[in-house]
């Protein structure tokens, strides 16, 4: 059964799995990019119109519409989209095989830290709007984020940033001094 929620962004809805939608970790795919993908789910996903962007995680996928969609039109579509793939496929939606992982086994400690306390502190909570927040760099103590899912454009986003991630890195790692938007 799919069950929804909203996020803290109006156009933004969460849609939560009991079964596991993705097994390699939250992904964004966006509109613009829909001729380099390959799985066909997300494609059509993003061809219904209005949609914009997919966020998929573990056991939720976040759609962000346009302002001209509507909730009412665009949520019964998306929950049969997903109650159909689950009747006919057992595995999840995104499978390790089709993501190709980069390890980066030199990361300074700092830069190790920083990624830890996004992984444990702000990213569950990110998650529970239909979010993720993903690390893109450190330099000369600034952290550079990205924003995804119901978290990029969201109007509450760049306190979220300031107020929240900001401040817990500046906590836990004290080489960060600020966190930007990437």
């Amino acid at each position: 059964m799919i069950q929804t929620e909203t996020t803290p962004n109006p156009n933004s809805l969460k849609f939560l799995s009991e079964k596991i939608i993705s097994d390699v970790g939250t992904e964004e795919f966006q509109k613009g990019e829909i001729k380099n993908l390959s799985n066909p789910f997300i494609k059509e996903l993003l061809e219904f119109k209005g949609v914009e962007l997919v966020l998929l995680s573990k056991n939720f996928l976040s759609v962000k519409k346009t302002d001209a969609a509507s909730w009412s039109d665009l949520k019964p579509m998306v929950i049969s989209h997903l109650n159909h793939y689950f009747e006919n496929n057992k595995e999840p939606i995104l499978r390790e095989s089709e993501k190709s992982k980069s390890t980066d086994n030199n990361k300074d400690e700092t830069v190790k830290k920083i990624i830890d306390v996004l992984d444990t502190k702000i990213r569950p909570a990110v998650a529970r709007d239909g979010g993720d927040i993903k690390f893109k760099s450190f330099d000369n103590g600034v952290v550079k984020v990205e924003l995804q899912g119901s978290c990029s454009g969201c109007p509450s986003s760049l306190m979220t940033l300031k107020q929240g991630v900001q401040n817990l890195l500046k906590h836990y790692v004290k080489e960060v001094n600020s966190v930007e938007a990437s």
